[in-house]
C-alpha cells in the first residue's frame, strides 16, 4: 500500500495528513496464482475457489482432475472468475493416461501440465537415473507440445542433491531439452541449501513459474510443516521476486503444505506479492 506524507498546507497552521492512495494495480491485474493443494481441507471445491476469489485472486494451479469432471471444473472457474494456469499431472498419469489429461485441461483452458512430485520408488539416485528421467520427460514434453501445451517441472528437496557438482534437477533439465520448464518452489530451494535467487538463474528462460512459499525459523512452526506464509518466514524475497522475473517466470504461485487456515495464506500471500512484486512483472 502506497502513502502520501503529511504535507504542510500554508493556510492552516497544522499539518494534514491525506488520504492513503490505493495502488494503480491489483492482485487480478497481476501474475498471481493459488495452489490448489493449499486449499485441499477447506470445504467444498466451490468453498475453495470461493476464498480464492475473495483474496482477489484471479488464477489457480489445479491438483489432478480435483474430484470433478472438466464440465463441472471450468463451471466453478467461470463462476468465480478464475482460471486455470497450471495443473499438477502425476507422472504416472503423464506416462499411462497422457490423452485423457490432455482432453481434461484442454477442456478447462488450461495449456501446463506440471509434473508435482516423485514417489520414493520413481526417484532417480544417481546422475544416469536423472539423466533418463530428464530423456523421458523431453519426450512427453514433446508430445504435450505438439497439442499446443507445455510440460514442467516442480522441484522438492531431493533433485537438489549433487552429482560431481551439479544437482539431480540440472541433469534432469540439461537432458530434456528446451521443451520442459520449470516450475521452482524457492522454500524447499532454500530447505536443501541453495541460495534461492541464485538458483531461480540456473534456470534462466526456462522458468515458468515459482511457488511463491516461505519458512520458519529452524525448530518453529512444527504444526505446518515448518512452512510459513510467504514474505513471514526467513526466506529474502526482496531478492526472489527480483530474481524470479530475470529468469522469466510468469506467474507466482502461492501455495503452503500445511497451513492452519488457507484462506489466510491465500489472502495474505496476494496481498505481500501485490505490494512487494517489481513494478515491470505484469499479466
Amino acid at each position: 500500500m502506497k502513502y502520501i506524507k503529511p504535507i504542510a498546507i500554508a493556510a492552516l497552521s497544522t499539518t494534514i495528513a491525506l488520504p492513503v492512495v490505493a495502488q494503480d494495480r491489483t492482485v487480478g491485474d497481476l501474475p498471481i496464482a493459488a495452489q490448489m493443494f493449499t486449499m485441499r481441507n477447506f470445504g467444498t471445491l466451490d468453498e475453495q475457489l470461493a476464498a480464492v476469489a475473495a483474496a482477489g485472486v484471479t488464477a489457480v494451479e489445479t491438483v489432478g482432475f480435483q474430484g470433478v469432471s472438466a464440465d463441472e471444473l471450468k463451471a466453478l472457474l467461470d463462476k468465480h472468475g478464475i482460471i486455470a494456469m497450471s495443473t499438477h499431472a502425476q507422472l504416472a498419469d503423464l506416462r499411462d493416461n497422457l490423452d485423457a489429461v490432455i482432453a481434461f485441461n484442454k477442456a478447462i483452458d488450461n495449456d501446463v501440465l506440471t509434473v508435482p512430485y516423485l514417489a520414493e520408488d520413481q526417484r532417480p539416485t544417481d546422475a544416469a537415473g536423472w539423466a533418463e528421467l530428464g530423456t523421458e520427460l523431453g519426450e512427453i514434453a514433446a508430445s504435450v507440445a505438439a497439442q499446443d501445451m507445455q510440460l514442467a517441472y516442480h522441484n522438492h528437496a531431493f533433485e537438489l542433491d549433487e552429482y560431481d557438482g551439479k544437482t539431480g534437477l540440472e541433469i534432469l533439465f540439461d537432458a530434456a531439452g528446451d521443451g520442459l520448464h520449470a516450475e521452482i518452489d524457492v522454500a524447499w530451494v532454500a530447505r536443501a541449501g541453495f541460495d534461492p535467487a541464485e538458483f531461480l538463474g540456473r534456470f534462466d528462460g526456462r522458468l515458468f513459474a515459482i511457488h511463491a512459499k516461505d519458512n520458519y525459523p529452524e525448530g518453529e512452526g512444527e504444526a505446518e510443516r515448518g512452512f510459513a506464509i510467504i514474505g513471514t518466514g526467513t526466506l529474502d524475497f526482496d531478492t526472489i521476486l527480483p530474481a524470479a522475473e530475470a529468469a522469466g517466470a510468469k506467474w507466482f504461485v502461492i501455495e503452503h503444505d500445511m497451513p492452519v487456515d488457507a484462506a489466510v495464506v491465500v489472502k495474505d500471500g496476494a496481498a505481500y506479492l501485490l505490494e512487494h512484486l517489481p513494478a515491470s512483472v505484469t499479466r
